[in-house]
């Protein structure tokens, strides 16, 4: 629809009430206002500029938010990457990052639902906030305790070589039961779910550090994933309008 203007449609999200009492004047094409108004974010608006301010404003649909859900998980899983990718290769886990993973949620979603917001995009971009940075913490505790079995079993063989007696009863040991695939994934991700709090059970100084951080990187997808912001008064009769149908 905007594009029917060209590059001088005006911005009804952005504008400025400045005009003056009794002038009568669009604030954004500035052309005389006579008969009907509108008001655009307490902006007095013609009625051309109000209609199409209605026009442009994106209407929710369910396909919107199943395209902003699907954007949303995209950028989820792209912060979970980020985030233990960062926290593995430098050894350090700055809760800062989160910051970073809630605007970019919000925005996927605000950009696959073609600008449609409101509560139920807010709660799912929480939701894939909160998931992506407390799920980051598997892969990071994955990393930890395979580099401390590694460093172990590599002390143990320089301090106690294993005689072929030992060796032959390492092979002939029962085998330890293993922990069904779905079951061991289940575990997972409810210990990664939990992670910030368990985070603050064990070391409650940065514990809760970390949760003040990330309940900042949710505060950023709540408010990202907001429904437009611009409010639409109207139509309304202009002054002038009013009293020359009185005079009459």
């Amino acid at each position: 629809m905007s594009s029917l203007f060209g590059n001088s449609t005006p911005q009804f999200g952005t504008a400025e009430y400045a005009g003056v009492a009794g002038t009568e004047h669009c604030q954004f094409c500035h052309q005389p206002i006579s008969g009907r108004y509108y008001r655009v974010n307490d902006a007095m608006a013609c009625a051309g500029c109000g209609e199409r301010a209605q026009l442009e404003q994106p209407k929710d649909s369910h396909g919107r938010y199943v395209r902003g859900l699907i954007f949303g998980i995209g950028a989820a899983i792209l912060g979970l990457i980020l985030y233990a990718t960062f926290a593995i290769v430098t050894g350090l886990i700055i809760g800062y990052v989160s910051l970073a993973v809630g605007y970019m949620v919000a925005k996927a979603i605000k950009l696959g639902s073609r600008g449609a917001g409101g509560r139920k995009y807010q709660i799912t971009a929480v939701a894939l906030t909160y998931a992506a940075v407390s799920l980051a913490a598997i892969p990071v505790y994955i990393s930890a305790y395979s580099k401390t079995e590694k460093s172990q079993h590599a002390r143990q063989l320089q301090q106690q070589p294993l005689t072929e007696q030992d060796q032959a009863s390492q092979r002939e040991a029962p085998a330890k039961p293993r922990m069904a695939l779905g079951a061991a994934l289940l575990q997972l991700t409810f210990i990664g779910l939990a992670s910030p709090f368990l985070e603050l059970a064990g070391d409650p100084f940065h514990g809760l550090i970390g949760l003040v951080i990330l309940a900042v990187g949710i505060r950023i997808a709540w408010r990202l994933a907001a429904g437009t912001e611009t409010q639409i008064y109207g139509p309304f009769e202009a002054a002038s309008a009013a009293s020359a149908s009185s005079r009459a």
